[in-house]
């Protein structure tokens, strides 16, 4: 499989993976500063490659380069998260609710 090329669709704000005519992606919003995960799909025929993994990711990976706190009401990324406690730094847990800049880095 080719390296996956991830997309900022700002405009649907959703990171996005297009494979051929499929695509797979993970609803964002910014809310008060931080990154608030919503849901992940990827169609059943691009299931199993790590698409929704490396989505994951690259949702971290934005939030920190952006000095930005990350929200996870999507199962898949909590889950995600359960194998990923080094991203766990910049989580705001269920309940809480964080202003950027609350952590100092």
């Amino acid at each position: 499989m080719e390296p996956l090329t991830i997309t900022d669709n700002q405009q649907n704000q959703q990171f996005e993976i297009w494979l051929d005519d499929d695509r797979a992606y993970l609803e964002y919003r910014i809310k008060d500063g931080n990154l608030v995960l919503m849901h992940t799909e990827v169609p059943d025929k691009l299931g199993g490659k790590g698409i929704a993994s490396a989505l994951a990711a690259h949702a971290f990976n934005y939030a920190r380069s952006h000095n930005m706190r990350v929200k996870v009401y999507c199962p898949f990324v909590a889950t995600w998260l359960k194998k990923h406690s080094e991203q766990n730094d910049i989580v705001i847990p269920p309940g809480q609710h964080s202003q950027s800049g609350d952590q100092a880095h």
